[in-house]
């Protein structure tokens, strides 16, 4: 049976050209960089490679770039190293209640240790608004966190106006651009960008590796300790393997980004057709526009996700009902309840993430199974029984 894959906002497959590299690093590149001979000389010139390669899609400087293990390191590096950092000016934080995880326990950890955190809420679309930011900036915040793209919905936050009002400020802005790096047009200079996390397994490299982009002059404390390594912020033997793989995988998001953004924004829109010429009781979340070209997440009324991701794992169609990191909770998505969703209609949603490999002939499939899966559960469903006897059906 075919597979098809419709989760690439969870993780991606490692793309071949960035499986040759980690290969080929493996095989010849086992140098320690933090030694003087040749192996380690050879081996630190590798991380500096890729570390100017993921510098210049964001438009920074290569010193302004920390490895970490992934997302979640980096986003708990920004924040607490900025928080602890700056404990002198104060103790307040902001950011949003969609944010992903790390992002929000790392501020819940934080409030326990006698910080203050403000969380912004947003309207039906998954959007902060730019007036409700400003108001709650106060003299003692130290960091605003708000990411560039939600992975469930999609919805692209007006980062570079967050950036214009944080920076007018005085305040620390971070983001995360896990689901935007390589797919969106990014400049930390523009766009008043402080702080910005990076994952590899989002645009087809390796997992466990990532990295911190940090301006120039931005107070942080490391929250490890050890060795001397990424400017002592990120002690640690260099995951030479990961780092090249990263690297590869930046040079090519950048080099496609344009071509591919526009094949998926074909893609999404032909599943969103087929789904909305062919299944009634529908609700997308998330903009309608502001959104991120691969990403369309879909409420089903009398449904729940959960039995749809299985029904459609029997036919071999992958897709999710949200995060990876909360797939195993039964609780429904922070993200669309902060968008005014009711839960018996978040516990119906289906997030389909599209990346490369993905065709209009899978597209095609999944619009044909969709419907019929769609229609046997809510055959079996009380509610949608009452809803078309209320209906006079």
């Amino acid at each position: 049976m075919k597979r098809i894959y419709l989760d690439h906002n969870a993780t991606t497959p490692v793309h071949p050209e960035v499986a040759d590299e980690v290969c080929r690093c493996l095989r010849e590149d086992f140098g320690n960089a933090g030694t003087l001979y040749s192996y380690g000389r050879e081996a630190k010139k590798l991380v500096d490679d890729a570390r100017e390669m993921i510098a210049s899609v964001i438009g920074a400087k290569r010193e302004e770039i920390l490895f970490t293990s992934g997302g979640t390191e980096s986003d708990n590096m920004a924040v607490r190293g900025v928080a602890y950092g700056n404990i002198n000016k104060g103790r307040h934080l902001i950011t949003s209640t969609i944010e992903h995880h790390a992002i929000l326990e790392t501020c819940k950890a934080l409030e326990k240790e006698g910080f203050e955190v403000t969380y912004l809420p947003v309207d039906e679309y998954g959007t902060i608004k730019l007036d409700e930011l400003k108001n709650a900036i106060r003299p003692d915040t130290t960091l605003i966190t708000i990411m560039h793209a939600n992975n469930e919905t999609g919805t692209i936050q007006p980062v570079s106006e967050i950036g214009r009002i944080a920076r007018e400020k005085g305040v620390a802005f971070h983001t995360d651009t896990v689901q935007t790096y390589g797919k969106l047009k990014i400049n930390v200079d523009e766009m008043n960008i402080d702080l910005l996390s990076v994952s590899a397994h989002k645009l087809h490299g390796p997992k466990g590796v990532g990295a911190l982009y940090m301006r120039k002059g931005v107070r942080m404390k490391p929250v490890m300790f050890g060795g001397h390594q990424e400017r002592k912020m990120r002690p640690g033997t260099h995951n030479m393997p990961g780092i090249a793989g990263l690297g590869k995988a930046a040079e090519i998001a950048s080099r496609d980004m344009q071509v591919e953004g526009e094949r998926l924004l074909k893609l999404r829109e032909r599943l969103w057709e087929g789904i909305k010429a062919n299944i009634p009781h529908i609700r997308l979340n998330g903009h309608p526009t502001e959104r991120l070209n691969n990403t369309l997440n879909v409420s089903f009324e009398f449904v729940e996700g959960e039995s749809l991701i299985l029904s459609l794992d029997d036919l071999g169609i992958c897709v999710a009902s949200g995060s990876a990191c909360t797939s195993d909770s039964l609780e429904p998505s922070h993200v669309l309840l902060a968008m005014g969703c009711v839960p018996e209609v978040a516990h119906g949603s289906l997030r389909f993430s599209l990346g490369r490999g993905n065709t209009e002939d899978e597209i095609d499939l999944v619009i044909q199974a969709l419907p019929k899966v769609v229609e046997r559960m809510r055959s079996m469903s009380p509610l949608y029984r009452e809803f078309l006897k209320k209906q006079g059906k």
